[in-house]
């Protein structure tokens, strides 16, 4: 069984940032996923005016914001991606991550660097890294990630 081809924008740690270049990066996505910090609701309208939007909380968001909540589960073609900040962890691992949630794919952030990371099983962990404002000497980035039937494949853009 094949399903449609579905790309996915992956962003993180924007801190109430939302850079011009994200616009472009992400043109003609079907989908964007926030792995939390976002930092305001301006930065998930600019987000919205791209592509539909799901979003979660992260250390520095409104834990009691309806509109973030701490973790979502989201299917995406034939897989299932579930999204966190990753700070439940302290300092979040793809080893944690996968003996936590079930996922084909787990997307995460707060650790500002970028990582894909494809586990025993096939399933797939990704940070997008940090879409934010320069901070601990890291290259902003964002993810796309491509969903082929049962096939996932992430690609970084720095920023």
């Amino acid at each position: 069984m094949t399903g449609p081809r579905i790309v996915v924008g992956l962003i993180s740690d924007t801190h109430g940032k939302f850079r011009p270049e994200v616009r472009q990066v992400f043109a003609g996505v079907d989908l964007i996923v926030h792995a939390g910090d976002v930092g305001g609701h301006e930065v998930l309208e600019a987000l919205r005016s791209i592509a539909p939007v799901e979003a979660v909380s992260g250390n520095v968001d409104d834990r009691h914001d309806p509109m973030l909540p701490r973790e979502r589960s989201i299917p995406v073609g034939l897989l299932a991606l579930h999204v966190s900040h990753g700070d439940e962890f302290g300092s979040p691992k793809p080893h944690l991550l996968l003996a936590r949630y079930s996922a084909d794919i787990i997307v995460y952030g707060h650790t500002h660097k970028a990582l894909s990371h494809v586990a025993d099983d096939g399933r797939l962990v990704i940070n997008p890294g940090a879409a934010g404002p320069g901070r601990f000497n890291i290259q902003p980035s964002v993810a796309l990630l491509t969903i082929e039937g049962r096939s996932a494949s992430v690609r970084f853009v720095t920023l």
